[in-house]
């Protein structure tokens, strides 16, 4: 399989991250999104909103948006599985892995900082006010939702799911734009915890080959 990507898309990395748990090998392909790349035919003909991550089955199907192709992963390969078997927990784990991934992310990522600064005219302060205030917003909802007694070492139990595979990810992005992230600390000792598995070293960002 083929996973379009960019080393410091948090929805790609959520993609390696589970590929990796499952050790899925998938063959890596850069999509510079700094450079522009996401906007060229070929990219639109895999994932018309010009986005990443996208990816391509061995069948030649492109599968897009990174929680509908970690759940492809986890039907196709349900061993090691990255969602719990009961359907409360299952429904925990999904709304975790949504709070980051629908609510967080898409007010903060990379097409809508460049909006701000670009079309509107925000200020470099401004921006990250505005990134700080929506990371806050989620975070504060999230580490509420970790202590609810369903956690355990990881953000479902003990064992890493779908949700830990969007909290790294995020949590990453949050360290980059210097959000404070003392308040939380279920959400920053589980992600201490995930970064320590060779699955989630492995899916960072700096571990890539188009890092830079």
């Amino acid at each position: 399989m083929q996973l379009y990507g960019y080393f410091r898309s948090s929805a790609a990395y959520r993609v390696r991250i589970v590929a990796n748990l499952k050790g899925l090998e998938l063959d890596q392909l850069p999509v510079n999104l700094v450079k522009g790349e996401q906007r060229t035919n070929a990219n639109l003909a895999r994932n018309p909103q010009g986005l990443v991550p996208t990816l391509v089955t061995d069948e030649g199907h492109a599968l897009n948006q990174s929680l509908a192709i970690c759940e492809y992963l986890e039907e196709r390969y349900p061993t090691p599985a990255i969602l719990p078997t009961d359907l409360e927990g299952r429904a925990r784990v999904r709304a975790l892995a949504q709070v980051i991934a629908c609510e967080i992310h898409p007010l903060n990522n990379l097409r809508v900082l460049k909006h701000l600064t670009g079309e509107l005219g925000v200020s470099e302060e401004a921006k990250l006010a505005w990134y700080r205030h929506w990371v806050a917003t989620g975070f504060d909802a999230l580490e509420a939702m970790l202590n609810d007694g369903h956690s355990g070492d990881f953000c479902h139990g003990n064992s890493p799911t779908l949700a830990d595979a969007c909290l790294v990810p995020q949590v990453f992005n949050a360290e980059r734009f210097k959000c404070d992230l003392s308040p939380y600390p279920s959400i920053q000792a589980i992600t201490e915890r995930a970064r320590a598995l060779p699955a989630f070293a492995k899916a960072a960002p700096e571990a890539q080959a188009d890092a830079n």
